[in-house]
């Protein structure tokens, strides 16, 4: 394929944003080359500035879970942007969106917009501690719950020490109260119970992690989770910002049957427009402001033009009693295929699969956490990468991200993919 106009748009980029990108992802550093630049997408299809057409795996990292320019969204947002795009005042839309998502999730009584999963997650920290008054926080290697200066923080010198940081401008000070466990290593979490008794305010996760390739929580590690918050007296955070209202109606918590205590949300809430919540029960929200002591503001908060698209799309997944089973199944297909033709390829690899979320890791080992995703051939899946764009196919331009299956992709699409990774397999 052509890319002769993205390479040029990207030179041009260069000279005016940090590394020709507004999110370091897309600049293809994992995978080597020049980014493609997007003119326009229609259902579970990409169509590039040089005319390429490409199935789409990653769907604006998870939103687009009816698939591009969904027409019901798109028209709500005309109609929505024709009466004024932003006010800094109530809007009634906003209490619509919130009841209704309050009616979709387990556990949870009162929901705040903000404007971005960043912005949920660390406001769901804030809230944590001044709740529990308590400063640690446990977080999990390998999981990402944005930029914030609390998560950008790698492992310590061992299990039972707080981390450091791993971005410079995060200050030690920060980092020390951002304590490191391993994802599916449930006495990894008990010894920072042990070693930092009633210090800690809460646990934050990745219910289906997602951020190093898509990993599911093993059996019973969540429950467990749930019921060392219960025994310490501390809150369970989700971070659903990618699960929320796509492996189900309620989320991971419906799915797993588990109540965290503080959800957080992005992606599909805005229906693709920049937007994140957090949401708990009553006792909890009802210590933000104005009603509580924790601070947490927004000035395009409630933006009417994200709860228009958020509305829109929570509404047609309310009503669409089959979507997500339609979803799992088609995602299943992928995975019998690519099992299929990788095995006949001889390629060593893992799939890891959660609802509508997959990856594929070129090892051996099963990939359960960090580590063991790391361990994936970054080399195979550069080729792999490329050899797929070849083919027509866009996913994820780096190892350590799940791939997003949209209700758009048909079942001939499906078959073109399996083939595509056939072909690429064939070469590697």
């Amino acid at each position: 394929m052509n890319y002769k106009r993205s390479s040029a748009l990207f030179a041009q980029a260069e000279s005016v944003i940090p590394g020709g990108v507004n999110s370091p992802v897309r600049a293809f550093k994992a995978v080597g080359g020049t980014p493609i630049f997007v003119k326009e997408a229609k259902g579970a299809y990409l169509y590039d500035e040089d005319g390429n057409k490409l199935i789409d795996y990653i769907n604006s990292w998870g939103p687009m879970i009816l698939g591009h320019a969904y027409e019901p969204v798109v028209n709500a947002v005309i109609e929505k942007a024709k009466k004024g795009t932003s006010f800094g005042m109530p809007t009634e839309i906003e209490t619509q969106i919130a009841e209704l998502a309050v009616s979709m999730v387990p556990n949870i009584d009162k929901i705040r917009f903000v404007n971005s999963g960043t912005e949920a997650c660390m406001s769901a920290i804030r809230l944590a501690r001044g709740f529990t008054g308590k400063d640690k926080i446990i977080k999990f290697a390998g999981c990402y719950h944005g930029h914030s200066d609390s998560f950008l923080i790698q492992a310590g010198s061992g299990a039972i020490t707080f981390g450091s940081p791993n971005s410079p401008g995060v200050t030690k000070g920060t980092a020390k109260d951002t304590l490191l466990a391993i994802y599916n290593d449930i006495e990894s979490v008990k010894a920072l119970f042990e070693a930092n008794k009633e210090e800690i305010a809460c646990i934050i996760i990745e219910p289906v992690a997602g951020n190093m390739g898509c990993i599911p929580p093993k059996d019973g590690f969540l429950n467990d989770l749930r019921n060392l918050c219960n025994e310490h007296n501390i809150l369970l955070i989700f971070d659903e910002v990618m699960t929320g209202f796509r492996l189900a109606k309620g989320g991971a918590q419906e799915l797993f049957n588990i109540n965290a205590d503080i959800v957080c949300f992005g992606k599909v809430i805005g229906g693709g427009l920049p937007v994140g919540a957090f949401a708990a029960r009553n006792e909890i929200m009802n210590y933000l402001a104005p009603l509580g002591p924790v601070y947490q503001a927004g000035t395009l908060s409630g933006n009417p033009l994200a709860m228009a698209a958020g509305l829109t799309m929570l509404e047609a997944l309310n009503n669409d009693s089959e979507v997500f089973t339609r979803l799992a199944e088609k995602t299943e297909y992928l995975h019998k295929g690519f099992t299929e033709v990788l095995n006949n390829n001889r390629i060593n690899h893992k799939i890891n699969r959660a609802g509508s979320m997959i990856s594929i890791h070129f090892t051996e080992e099963n990939v359960v956490d960090f580590e063991t995703s790391a361990k994936g051939n970054n080399e195979t899946f550069k080729k792999f990468f490329h050899g797929m764009l070849e083919e027509g196919v866009y996913i994820a331009p780096s190892a350590f991200e799940t791939w997003f299956i949209t209700d758009a992709l048909t079942y001939d699409d499906l078959d073109f993919t399996i083939e595509a990774v056939n072909k690429v397999a064939s070469k590697l």
